[in-house]
């Protein structure tokens, strides 16, 4: 079994973490943690640097805790969710597990939802935690 976890070092994706490490022990599944930065290219060092040296922290973590992980940073310019939703079907994962953030309705209509996206748009099963 495979698990996508989406993470971009906040409290609501650590939180997904945790959850999905418990779901990687109880089902004998592979982890796969996620960032997935908009912008492609234009993407400042900087950032890349900190989302990179982020994921390698919960990545070496986890494989101290024997749970089998791997971490993927996409920066193909596509918006998160969508992103997501491409990385799950390209590694044939068997579940996503995404944070979730309170958001009013005019700033899900100005900034989108990623979480809305990939739990209406993703094959597999999609978890979210708050």
């Amino acid at each position: 079994m495979k698990i996508l976890v989406g993470f971009d070092g906040s409290n609501v994706s650590k939180a997904a973490i945790a959850l999905a490490e418990r779901h990687a022990a109880a089902f004998k599944a592979e982890l796969i943690i996620a960032h997935s930065m908009v912008g492609g290219p234009e993407v400042p060092r900087k950032d890349f640097q900190i989302a990179e040296n982020n994921l390698e922290h919960e990545k070496n973590r986890l494989l101290d805790k024997n749970v089998p992980c791997e971490s993927i940073l996409s920066v193909r310019g596509l918006q998160s969710g969508e992103d997501l939703v491409k990385l799950a079907e390209e590694n044939e994962v068997d579940e996503i597990i995404i944070g979730v953030r309170r958001r009013s309705k005019v700033g899900k209509l100005l900034f989108g939802s990623t979480a809305q996206y990939v739990i209406l748009t993703a094959s597999c099963p999609v978890i979210s935690v708050k």
